[in-house]
């Protein structure tokens, strides 16, 4: 059923970034992604900026991936744009995502009410922006994973039966 997504992967971080800090999100990412069966294509590291974040969707999004997702930036400090970068291109934001991700993350943590994850089609890929801790980016992921193959089908075009 999730077989043949391509992803992208993107880590939102200015200290990942400027060299400052050991990436762990993609990784662990990755990791969730090839144990879904599914083909990472690309992966970047890219600071906290909107137009950064843009380009790097929309050139995943023009090679191919059906699924971006970038971990970092949803939360509510002064760098953390990613949001709001989404929302700057998006087609359609898809607004059970977050809520399903904010809310099952709740169960696990009271800060989950502070983060701003989100979905939304963009160009042909669905976007989900996860959040930067490496374990809550791969349990959010698998809190809306049932969703993710059928929603780029859609976001790709790709004639659904439902």
């Amino acid at each position: 059923m999730s077989a043949g997504i391509t992803v992208g992967i993107i880590t939102v971080s200015d200290r990942a970034f400027a060299g400052e800090y050991e990436d762990h999100g993609g990784p662990a990412l990755r990791g969730a992604c090839l144990e879904s069966g599914w083909q990472v294509h690309a992966e970047a590291i890219v600071p906290d900026e909107i137009e950064a974040i843009q380009r790097t969707i929309r050139a995943f999004s023009a090679q191919g991936c059906g699924l971006v997702l970038t971990t970092g930036g949803t939360g509510i400090a002064p760098r953390d744009v990613t949001p709001e970068a989404i929302r700057g291109i998006l087609k359609v934001e898809i607004p059970g995502f977050g809520e399903a991700m904010r809310m099952r993350s709740l169960e696990i943590t009271p800060n989950a009410i502070l983060s701003r994850s989100l979905a939304a089609i963009v160009d042909r890929s669905l976007v989900i922006a996860l959040p930067g801790k490496p374990s809550g980016a791969v349990e959010c992921l698998g809190f809306v994973k049932g969703a993710i193959s059928h929603s780029v089908k859609l976001a790709m075009g790709v004639p659904t039966s439902c």
